[in-house]
């Protein structure tokens, strides 16, 4: 039986934390645990120490997880909570995405400082968005406004925005509604016309592959319907590239055992675009993203693909 606390590994933002909390809460219900048999062991990234150069630049998702998973690897961690969109598609040998919880609406928001929607920008209007794949898709939408890379926590790119620094940015809506304040959102985008990113909404939990101890203790929080979903959409970013370099979207939707998929991929400059929507067996779910993705990369040739690297 298990008399100390399990340590749960986790970044030290505000959302990282209420996510680890969801996590803890999560598993204290399910199994009867008190508060203190859980620790929360906030680490600091190298992703969250460096803000003033996009991912792309310094390294992709994996300088949000590099330091969580050498402590998980270790056994300091027992295991580890993420935002599923931070999470490279290939994970260090031993460590696996066993768990997801029940997805949040993984729509993107938009937060305009005078104006409420994207279209209704003033042409020459400044957008920041730490993400490729919204700054593509933004300039797709609306090549008369100017995208600058806008990195931080929820509340730092909040804080910029009201400071003037620029007139509107996008964050998950997700996120928001994790830390009570999905009221700042002043639009809340079409998942059909702004493609979230793959996996975006979505909590994980990594642990050691051979851990069976803990498999046992996170399974009955595990959320097959976000599980599947996030399998198909992390197939699709597998056989494209998957990490912070490459302005691709993704989302999976499921219906009894069906699975139906939607994905794009774009130039970072938002001129050239492909996309594509298929559907199949929720049993096949991670093939069946591999395969669209597999197919949009065969359908843009690889010139597409000389400015993702």
């Amino acid at each position: 039986m298990q008399t100390k606390p399990y340590r749960i590994g986790t970044r030290g933002s505000p959302l990282a934390l209420a996510q680890a909390h969801e996590t803890r809460d999560r598993l204290m219900a399910a199994h009867g645990l008190p508060e203190e048999m859980f620790e929360i062991v906030v680490l600091s990234t190298k992703g969250d120490r460096i803000t003033d150069r996009a991912l792309a630049a310094i390294g992709g998702k994996g300088l949000f997880t590099e330091e969580i998973e050498e402590q998980l690897l270790s056994g300091a961690l027992d295991f580890a909570v993420h935002s599923s969109k931070d999470m490279p598609t290939a994970l260090p040998e031993g460590l696996t995405l066993s768990t997801f919880l029940p997805r949040a609406d993984p729509r993107d928001a938009f937060i305009g400082r005078t104006v409420k929607n994207l279209a209704d920008l003033p042409a020459g209007a400044i957008v920041g968005s730490s993400s490729l794949r919204r700054q593509a898709m933004i300039r797709r939408l609306r090549p008369d406004i100017e995208v600058v890379i806008f990195r931080g926590s929820v509340q730092t790119r909040l804080q910029k925005l009201a400071d003037g620094a620029v007139d509107g940015t996008f964050l998950a809506y997700a996120g928001l509604t994790r830390l009570g304040m999905q009221h700042v959102a002043t639009e809340v985008l079409d998942p059909k016309e702004f493609i979230p990113a793959p996996a975006q909404g979505a909590i994980c939990i990594e642990q050691r592959e051979s851990d069976e101890r803990i498999s046992a203790l996170l399974a009955p929080i595990n959320d097959r319907d976000t599980y599947d979903a996030v399998a198909c959409e992390r197939g699709f970013l597998a056989a494209l590239d998957g990490s912070c370099r490459t302005p691709i979207a993704g989302h999976a939707l499921l219906e009894s055992d069906t699975i139906r998929f939607s994905g794009l991929i774009l130039t970072p400059d938002g001129r050239q675009a492909h996309d594509i929507a298929v559907e199949g067996l929720r049993a096949e779910a991670q093939a069946l993203g591999r395969a669209a993705g597999e197919t949009l990369r065969g359908r843009a040739g690889p010139r597409f693909f000389e400015d993702w690297v």
